[in-house]
């Protein structure tokens, strides 16, 4: 990371951090005052989009379904597929939660932040102790990809949507295995609500 001096915030995104077991130690050996922000959704619809993204890269990747359970027909669930693991946010907080207070962490909804970017955004303006200075204004919501673009990115005069690879249409999925996978995380979602503080309200 660059030094960073005195009324400067140094940022740095990396979504796999989250769900690395190693990264909590050595981002509070790097400091201890770091803050830390996190953007989670809905873990079923995490996992589906997540399938999405790498069906468009290799098409010959079996179904969602078939990838969902170690067992259908006992309705065993395959938590060492990544795509349902790295929703288990629960178990991946208690990792964090060893060496960083929850204070110093901030927890974002993406079903709000697409509802809602400016005050959602203003949470994480206060979070970082930032001037508020991202309203509605800054944004319109573009019907094609299904999510708020900025209405002027930084240093140029055009629309910022999220890239190509962001709001694409997700296959459809058999609504018993759906149901499924809303039973299996809903106690690991009710423990993250616990351990955060917040309901997500993806039951």
């Amino acid at each position: 990371m660059p030094r960073t001096l005195d009324g400067q915030i140094t940022m740095e995104k990396t979504p796999s951090y989250f769900v690395t077991r190693e990264a909590p130690a050595r981002i509070a050996a790097m400091s201890r005052d770091t803050k830390l922000i996190v953007v989670v959704r809905d873990p079923v619809t995490r996992a589906v989009s997540d399938y999405t993204q790498t069906l468009s890269k290799r098409p010959d990747i079996p179904t969602f379904e078939s990838l969902t359970f170690r067992n259908r027909s006992a309705g065993l669930i395959d938590t060492s597929w990544s795509a349902i693991q790295i929703g288990i946010y629960a178990k991946h907080l208690e990792h964090w939660l060893r060496h960083f207070p929850l204070r110093q962490l901030l927890f974002v909804s993406g079903e709000r932040l697409i509802r809602d970017p400016a005050g959602e955004l203003g949470r994480v303006q206060d979070f970082l102790g930032l001037k508020r200075i991202i309203t509605d204004k800054h944004f319109y919501f573009n019907k094609t990809k299904g999510f708020p673009c900025l209405k002027k990115a930084e240093g140029s005069g055009r629309p910022h949507c999220l890239g190509k690879t962001k709001g694409r249409t997700h296959p459809d999925i058999d609504r018993e295995v759906l149901q499924r996978l809303r039973d299996f995380y809903r106690p690991f979602n009710r423990k993250f609500y616990q351990m955060t503080g917040q309901d997500f309200g993806w039951d």
